[in-house]
């Protein structure tokens, strides 16, 4: 088990490592403006075999989420079940609102087959920007 800040560090380096750059450069055009207050990083387990289902289920209903500044969602590396999910926002309202959203809700109702549980979780607030 690693800590909450080794989690951290490899989720921002994960998605330093799979966002184009022009996403990274939307992502850091918006935090010119604004600055997430809120935070979340979580493993989500798959019902074996199901994680690929998993992931695109996750990410259905989640291109237009007042508030969000990133959805990342991540294989992780050790379990072939498993992924994880990097979540930044305005506040912890706005993340709360985007599961009232018909989009997720209907996300969260197929994807719930597909879970076996859940691994980590760790809620932050974001306080520094790492490069220029």
């Amino acid at each position: 088990m690693i800590d909450r800040r080794t989690h951290l560090a490899a989720l921002v380096a994960f998605a330093a490592a799979v966002l184009p750059v022009r996403s990274l450069r939307a992502l850091e055009a918006i935090m010119e403006e604004q600055f997430p207050e809120y935070g979340l990083i979580g493993q989500m387990i798959a019902q074996p075999g199901q994680r690929a289902a998993l992931a695109a289920v996750l990410t259905e209903g989640t291109s237009r989420m007042p508030g969000n500044f990133a959805y990342i969602v991540g294989e992780d590396s050790e379990n072939l079940d498993a992924l994880w999910i990097v979540e930044l926002w305005a506040d912890k309202a706005a993340h709360a609102a985007s599961l009232q959203l018909p989009e997720v809700q209907a996300a969260i109702a197929k994807g719930r087959p597909l879970i076996a549980g859940f691994g980590s979780r760790a809620e932050f607030k974001p306080v520094a920007k790492a490069g220029a």
